[in-house]
């Protein structure tokens, strides 16, 4: 079953809500362990008072009491304060997941928005179809971009095949390390520089190994593939063009028809989207700056609360107060044998807070990384503008047991986006209309388009700078080399973090009506 690109992020969405749910219950666990491993420590500490009351003599006891009460008025004092910072870092989290919920909000009204203007815009599109297509400038233009189109896509063909020439072709040449050492230094070139003797030297290697035939070779090898592919972004800028003429003369027909109020809606739409995007994505930055204050207080990252329970925990291990304790466990009396037991308890609590507490620093950081993993994916996704209402995924999986796989850490961030790319298709006439390059139809006809045959374009995939896959950058018109990231082979994420403007550098939503 096919999920739509509205329906897929608010399924990314409801994730990131349990994530940041998660973190912010694991953030008041690890406080309240902080807390009570304060107050045990105190109270270890009222009970080593009792203990030295039965055992030591009252110049020694009033010695051992300051030590102690000076370490536990440091330690409460600094608690109080602690938690005050507590209070107001789990505020700010509050207040910033506020934001990000109202944000989200305002952008998915957005979207139907966008949606509504869309359906207007298509409909009006179907009805002006046969009477455009009929027009000969029009349909001179379409054909010409058409053919420049083919040109585009069959000179990107040759070059990727040089390209994958000049890798396999070009192996044994630097498997070779005479060749390569002579390739690199320039030998047989007016970039060459060496001495007598190295030139001499240089010379006897080269006549070894063939060199001066070899490098006539290995040059065109990797020379071919550069001029080739400079003449396909030519091509490509010259089919580029051709689109943006067809794109024109579209626009014009539905101006004309009275379309023009719809046209500018879905485009203020679209900038009112891209706008709540840049502020998202300042305000998850932001957000995580918050989170990252209350996860370090949580888990008693405070200089002065640290050093405070230090002080106090210190304190307990005393030299004195090790042989007292050492001394009540020799000599058997009722008084003595309870004080020890609630000292050997209180500290058993210690280590199984300190234990639990271990165990919860681990998830809160996994989560952490999973948080900001999700947001890189949700980014890419809004940028390819796969929630377009004309996207579809394949897959339902993606936000079932494939998400769930992911959260858990069973799939990386860059397998979980690279299947979104692979499940992601566009409906049926879906077109670049009013922005972008390249229909993401894969050179199929649109089923409901209400032009004749011819009118799809489509781009090779490593159009520029390379690439491979399926083209997804046409989503929304992301516009030629707004394509794919390297997520799927590794990562490479182009989410702005702190101190950018958050922006987009694509190209915006399609506006197209089926052409």
């Amino acid at each position: 079953m096919s999920i739509r690109g509205p329906e897929a992020l608010a399924s990314l969405d409801e994730a990131m809500r349990d994530i940041r749910r998660e973190e912010d219950e694991i953030s008041k666990r690890l406080a309240r362990s902080a807390e009570r491993i304060s107050k045990i420590r105190e109270g270890e500490a009222e009970l080593f008072r009792q203990l030295a009351q039965f055992r030591l003599d009252p110049a020694v006891q009033g010695e051992l009491d300051v030590a102690i009460s000076s370490a536990e008025a440091k330690a409460r004092a600094q608690l109080k304060a602690h938690s005050k910072d507590l209070s107001a870092a789990e505020k700010a989290v509050a207040e910033q997941d506020a934001v990000v919920a109202r944000l989200n909000a305002e952008r998915a009204e957005a979207l139907k928005q966008f949606e509504g203007h869309q359906a207007e815009l298509k409909a009006l599109a179907a009805k002006l179809g046969a009477s455009i297509a009929r027009d000969p400038a029009f349909a001179a233009k379409r054909d010409s971009a058409t053919a420049l189109t083919e040109v585009a896509n069959q000179s990107m063909r040759k070059t990727e095949q040089a390209e994958a020439d000049r890798d396999s072709k070009g192996k044994p040449y630097r498997d070779d390390p005479l060749f390569m050492y002579l390739w690199e230094s320039g030998y047989g070139t007016s970039n060459y520089r060496a001495n007598n003797l190295v030139r001499y030297l240089d010379g006897l290697v080269a006549g070894l190994v063939g060199f001066q035939k070899a490098r006539a070779n290995f040059a065109m090898l990797n020379e071919i593939p550069l001029r080739l592919r400079e003449h396909a972004e030519r091509q490509i800028a010259i089919a580029q063009a051709a689109e943006a003429e067809v794109d024109e003369l579209e626009t014009q027909a539905i101006d004309a028809a009275g379309g023009k109020p719809l046209r500018e809606a879905m485009m203020a739409a679209q900038q009112r989207i891209d706008a709540l995007d840049g502020q998202i994505v300042a305000s998850e930055d932001a957000r995580d700056a918050a989170a990252k204050t209350l996860a370090s207080l949580s888990q008693g990252q405070n200089p002065a609360f640290e050093g405070a329970l230090a002080d106090l925990a210190t304190a307990l291990s005393r030299e004195d107060i090790q042989t007292l304790l050492a001394d009540a466990r020799r000599t058997r009396t009722s008084q003595d044998d309870t004080i020890v037991a609630q000292i050997d308890d209180a500290r058993a609590r210690v280590r199984e807070e300190e234990e639990e507490t271990r165990e919860q620093k681990e998830r809160l950081k996994t989560l952490g990384a999973r948080r900001r993993e999700l947001e890189d994916i949700q980014w890419e996704f809004k940028k390819q503008r796969f929630d377009d209402p004309r996207s579809t995924f394949r897959e339902d999986r993606l936000v079932g047991d494939l998400l769930n796989d992911f959260l858990r850490g069973g799939i990386s961030a860059a397998s979980y986006w690279d299947r979104w790319q692979r499940s992601q298709n566009w409906s049926a006439g879906t077109s670049d209309w009013g922005g972008g390059v390249g229909l993401p139809n894969n050179g199929r006809q649109r089923n409901d388009s209400p032009w004749p045959p011819g009118g799809g374009f489509t781009w090779p995939d490593s159009s520029i700078g390379g690439g491979s896959g399926n083209r997804s950058g046409g989503g929304f018109g992301g516009g030629l080399g707004g394509g794919r990231p390297s997520g799927g082979s590794g990562g490479g994420f182009s989410r702005p973090r702190t101190g950018s403007s958050g922006t987009r550098k694509t190209g915006g939503f399609k506006t197209g009506g089926g052409f």
